[in-house]
């Protein structure tokens, strides 16, 4: 087919699909293409097989377009030239336009200049939809997206032998601000074979937008975050600008896209950061004074839960040093761990932070298993104590012949079995840090009026001792019982509970907190480092931890996740990697067509079990009936505790036959 044949055939081609569809319907991907055929055709009056010169603006007018954008320039030509080098050897030519069309830097062998400059890759062309027709530049500024016009995609016949592909390049806003294009004036004629090419100027255009992100911002914080911690000093993808309120100055496209799903930079602007990630201003500023180890800051996205590492890049002339005094001074940051943004969690840290260096005494209440022990240590890391010791005492696990010398210590010689050269008690031990004293509703009424006499005089007398010795005491104490209760009940002091007593922090039980997804990657993090494991969570698994109400509270999720990890394969917690007991809540009254389920008839004529039973129930009778209904051996065997095996069969009517 000769020359003018083809552009014979392309007119056509052009007319005939421009006419094909209405303006804007349209009706598979590459739409976009045919749809800026019929603009051509209809709204701007152009002809396919008619092309004008390329437009070259003049010298002043090239430079009202550039001052424009001047700053963002200097970026831009950066990233240009080192894309410049994957390319050169393949005769590619570098375009950037400005969000009108206008050519406004180039890059290109200045052999083929004049070759160029007539077809218009050249500095000051006009690659607008309505100057140049269909071409790379100008589907992308219309799409705002990446695109590849190859050859016949073009609107003019003089442009079918060029291919080029373009990417757009926003500001810090959202707005459109450039096209990067990369182009050719001859090209093969598979358009797949410019895929590589598009990849490349797209990645290359997010570097330029990253680049002029922390240039305009250069007076703000920054957060930048990857899935990767290892990679995450040198992401430049997802960032995030913030004013000193905490509210979103502007954001990379990318980092918007994971954010909320159908999100843009622009909704972002003036919303706080809080908004979309579980966690409080003051963590995210911790990022940047914890140096070294901010890479290890996870952040946890509201909409998706999904699990990011992030960084924090200072603003220039930072005043990051006398923040850091102070908060040295008052180093809250073990406290704020605790919570991402749950209300009635965080109002027991900001009254913990009140309490931090008061010379007063705590009670922690919650249920067991809601952190107590946790919420203490916090305490006593975010105060001046920290540097002394943390200990823990859980009165209820200590034999009550043993308490007293293991609070209060004893002498050498002062009861059989003692150790030669005497014993400090715990109390002395805790002098100068803090003595933390769980399940105090369990302590003897005859060591509760020691420990009274001792945070009376500050004063420790050993088990054998002739005279006491001065301790500094700092009490946190915990009991999931209501210690007025145990008073009224003639089993606590009352004078201990008021001197025990100087403040109180409730923990809301697990059910009730909003940060459960924040907590359960804690948790999956610090497990997996316990086995020197890389460890992930599917989000069907995340579902299930989030829809259980956890009578056991972090305790409960804690052991749930060790069991999870210590089965998994590939180190991928799944739904089937959980304990049976956590899709018990789900289940309950939803057998077949939503009726209890009849008791399983379990004497050893039975042969074969209904089929609305799960296979897991089917084959827990089976194994109980192998050995004889020993639940100790069942529960070996298959690896469940023999608590969940009672609540099997109490809750599928499993009854052994020696009781039916």
């Amino acid at each position: 087919m000769s020359r003018s044949d083809h552009n014979e055939e392309h007119i056509s081609r052009v007319i005939n699909a421009a006419s094909a569809t209405p303006l804007g319907q349209q009706i598979n991907k590459e739409d976009y293409i045919t749809d800026s055929w019929k603009r051509c055709i209809e709204e701007y009056k152009l002809n396919p097989g008619v092309a004008a010169p390329a437009h070259i603006l003049p010298a002043h007018e090239i430079l009202e377009h550039k001052d424009q954008i001047d700053s963002f320039l200097h970026v831009a030509r950066i990233g240009m030239e080192g894309l410049y080098k994957h390319v050169a050897s393949l005769n590619y030519v570098l375009l950037l336009t400005d969000a009108t069309g206008i050519t406004v830097d180039y890059i290109g062998n200045t052999c083929f200049d004049s070759e160029l400059k007539d077809s218009g890759l050249y500095l000051g062309a006009d690659w607008s939809e309505e100057r140049s027709g269909t071409n790379g530049a100008a589907l992308c500024i219309r799409t705002q997206r990446p695109v590849i016009c190859h050859r016949t995609d073009h609107f003019h016949v003089r442009d079918i032998q060029v291919t080029c592909s373009a990417a757009p390049v926003c500001d810090p806003t959202g707005e459109l601000l450039a096209v990067l294009d990369i182009s050719a004036l001859h090209s093969p004629a598979a358009k797949e074979g410019q895929i590589l090419a598009s990849q490349l100027v797209s990645m290359y255009a997010r570097k330029i937008e990253s680049a002029n992100f922390v240039r305009h911002f250069s007076n703000e914080w920054i957060i930048r975050f990857t899935n990767t911690s290892e990679f995450v000093d040198v992401s430049t993808e997802n960032l995030i600008a913030l004013g000193s309120d905490g509210n979103i100055l502007g954001a990379t496209q990318a980092a918007a896209k994971h954010m909320k799903s159908g999100c843009t930079v622009k909704s972002l602007i003036e919303k706080p950061v809080t908004d979309y990630f579980e966690c409080t201003l003051d963590e995210l500023m911790d990022i940047a004074r914890n140096g070294e180890n901010s890479s290890k800051k996870m952040l946890i996205t509201r909409d998706k839960h999904e699990l990011f590492f992030a960084g924090l890049i200072e603003p220039k002339g930072s005043q990051i040093k006398s923040v850091s005094v102070e908060k040295e001074q008052h180093n809250f940051q073990p406290l704020e761990r605790l919570s991402h943004n749950d209300a009635l969690m965080d109002r027991a840290i900001n009254r913990a932070k009140r309490l931090v260096d008061k010379n007063v005494n705590i009670v922690i209440g919650g249920e067991t298993g809601t952190g107590k022990e946790v919420m203490a240590r916090a305490l006593h890391d975010s105060s001046a104590r920290a540097g002394n010791a943390f200990i823990a005492v859980n009165c209820a696990a200590i034999p009550e012949a043993l308490i007293e010398s293991e609070l209060f210590g004893y002498k050498a010689g002062s009861f059989t079995g003692a150790n030669t050269k005497g014993q400090k008690g715990l109390i002395m031990q805790s002098s100068g840090g803090t003595l933390f004293l769980d399940e105090i509703g369990d302590m003897p009424l005859q060591l509760q009026s020691r420990l009274l006499r001792v945070l009376a005089e500050k004063e420790v007398m050993a088990v054998g001792a002739n005279k006491p010795e001065k301790v500094d005491l700092h009490v946190v104490s915990a009991s999931h019982r209501d210690l007025r209760v145990l008073i009224s009940e003639g089993t606590f002091r009352e004078d201990l509970y008021y001197r025990l007593n100087g403040a109180i922090l409730n923990l809301p039980a697990l059910r009730d907190r909003t940060d459960k997804g924040f907590i359960t990657m804690n948790l999956v993090a610090q497990e997996a480092k316990k086995l020197n494991v890389s460890a992930k969570l599917s989000n069907e698994a995340m579902k299930v931890i989030l829809g259980y109400s956890w009578p056991g509270n972090v305790r409960q999720l804690r052991n749930a996740i060790q069991f999870a990890l210590a089965v998994c394969e590939d180190n991928t917690i799944g739904p089937d990697d959980l304990p049976d007991e956590l899709f018990e809540d789900a289940s309950q009254n939803h057998n077949v067509e939503g009726q209890a389920p009849e008791q399983l008839q379990t004497s050893d004529n039975t042969q074969v079990y209904a089929e609305q039973y799960p296979t897991k129930v089917r084959k827990l009778v089976e194994t109980l009936k192998q050995h004889q209904w020993n639940i100790t051996a069942a529960s070996e065997e298959l690896g469940i505790s023999r608590s969940t095996i009672y609540r099997h069969m109490e809750r599928y009517g499993i009854v052994p036959p020696n009781l039916m």
